[in-house]
């Protein structure tokens, strides 16, 4: 089968801020005091450009944040100034999730994951206020106010949900009153937001809450997962999305957008799916989907953090397997998936995005500009138990007297993909240095080069694309 697709570098120029970029996700803080998260979070910042990471459980009791000790509270901001400052030394800074209870303010023994977060509303909303202002009066002194105007506060995780608290709005507007006013009370120009919510919810009714209050609020954070309009989320069930889904989440983005008027928006969660163990998140599959989810972004948020830059990751059990279809772009090894490959080749793309023409049911094109360099973006993608076949990819170049060099990457079922290897390994659970050493070289982009010719006075492209695959061709031009 055939796609064809045409390109002008002489077109309209759109802007392509590396929006992607501004913060990934992990998953909950005390991970951030390992060696192994630390080192794979600074890969994420050195070969990505992540520059935000956001986690649950600040203020968990595993944090030591805030205790009960004969009736006194104690507060200590030890552990969470050590993440912090490790952010900082590598050129990182935290988009602070303010979750989840302590203990000693709880409202009810309502437990979440496996380390046993307490989801509950506080019983005393001023001393919530207080650990708040405690809390945030600390880091401005430890680091700085310019510092902290540089970060974002979100207000709790997914309180539409009742695995996150009561599910009830009014609880939750509650929060947000005494959490944003006791911020402002440090600093008005402190940064902070919400909903949080899941699957795009409680937008506008959060909007008019602040607007009737008179109640600040700086940005807008939501989450979505292709996997929300069925079931409950962790369900897999991506397999019964029809193909008009295969944009949806732009959809979802575009209402938000529209919703959140001049405000930013931020999605501090979305993945391929919110199953935590889907093989997908391990397949090149991944890969296609965000490339072709993520570009089709543009124009409509500030912030898209992916959920999670690393399988180091204990919501329900911290499982030994190298591939077990965690949300992470790298495994427990650090070993990149092809969804890592896949942000490595955005993070190498410009920041013009050119026009292109054409269209396909499955093939999708994009062509970046950065000088005299550009990068053709290639993607064949359909989503699970539909039609995909191979295709030869034409795409027709204008706005060029020549191409000086052309160099292709690919992500496919035989290019950057580790987990394949591991498999005809015969799935060790365990696996030797030497063997990371071997998968670690199987999951890195190759590059070679690519021919092209030329019709009419134009350049001619010609890309054989496999099913859930990806392909960059970085060229020079004149």
């Amino acid at each position: 089968m055939a796609a064809s697709f045409s390109g002008n570098l002489a077109g309209t120029v759109t802007d392509l801020p590396h929006f992607w970029e501004h913060t990934v996700g992990s998953g909950h803080a005390t991970l951030a005091l390992r060696a192994d998260w630390q080192a794979q979070l600074k890969r994420a910042h050195d070969e990505l450009g992540m520059r935000h990471v956001r986690f649950h459980g600040i203020l968990c009791d595993d944090m030591g944040t805030l205790i009960d000790q004969s009736d006194q509270f104690i507060y200590s901001f030890f552990n969470a100034d050590q993440i912090f400052d490790y952010l900082l030394s590598i050129g990182m800074k935290p988009f602070v999730e303010l979750s989840f209870m302590p203990s000693c303010l709880s409202s009810s023994g309502q437990l979440q994951f496996h380390y046993r977060a307490n989801v509950s509303p506080p019983r005393d909303l001023s001393q919530w206020s207080v650990l708040i202002q405690k809390i945030v009066t600390h880091w401005v002194e430890r680091y700085g106010i310019d510092e902290v105007r540089s970060w974002f506060f979100e207000v709790w995780n997914e309180p539409n949900l009742t695995a996150f608290g009561s599910g009830k709005q009014e609880d939750y507007f509650a929060l947000y009153r005494y959490t944003v006013e006791a911020i402002k009370t440090v600093d008005n120009q402190l940064q902070v937001g919400g909903p949080a919510t899941a699957d795009n919810a409680w937008v506008d009714d959060f909007l008019a809450f602040c607007k009737k209050n008179d109640l600040p609020v700086d940005f807008i954070s939501t989450h979505h997962y292709p996997t929300d309009d069925f079931g409950k989320p962790g369900d897999d069930t991506v397999t019964q999305l029809s193909e008009s889904k295969r944009s949806a989440l732009r959809g979802e983005a575009a209402e938000v957008r529209k919703q959140a008027g001049n405000l930013p928006v931020y999605y501090t969660e979305w993945c391929t799916s919110s199953n935590p163990r889907d093989p997908m998140h391990d397949d090149p599959y991944a890969a296609a989907f965000i490339m072709k989810t993520v570009l089709e972004q543009n124009g409509l948020v500030q912030g898209y953090s992916y959920w999670t830059f690393s399988d180091i990751f204990e919501e329900n059990y911290f499982p030994s397997v190298p591939f077990q279809g965690g949300f992470g772009l790298m495994n427990i090894h650090g070993i990149a998936k092809p969804s890592y490959r896949a942000y490595e080749m955005l993070h190498a793309l410009g920041t013009e995005m050119m026009p292109v023409e054409g269209s396909h049911a499955t093939v999708d094109a994009w062509l970046v500009r950065d000088g005299n360099s550009a990068t053709l973006v290639l993607n064949n993608f359909a989503l699970p138990r539909h039609a995909i076949e191979t295709e030869t990819v034409t795409f027709t170049l204008a706005g060029a007297k020549q191409v000086t060099s052309a160099m292709i990457q690919r992500i496919d079922l035989e290019h950057a993909n580790a987990k394949r290897r591991w498999e005809q390994m015969g799935k060790p659970e365990y696996l030797s240095t030497e063997l990371v050493a071997e998968l670690h070289e199987v999951s890195k982009l190759k590059t070679e080069a690519l021919t092209t010719t030329t019709k009419d006075g134009q350049i001619v492209f010609e890309v054989d694309m496999p099913p859930q695959a990806v392909a960059t061709v970085h060229f020079d031009w004149a």
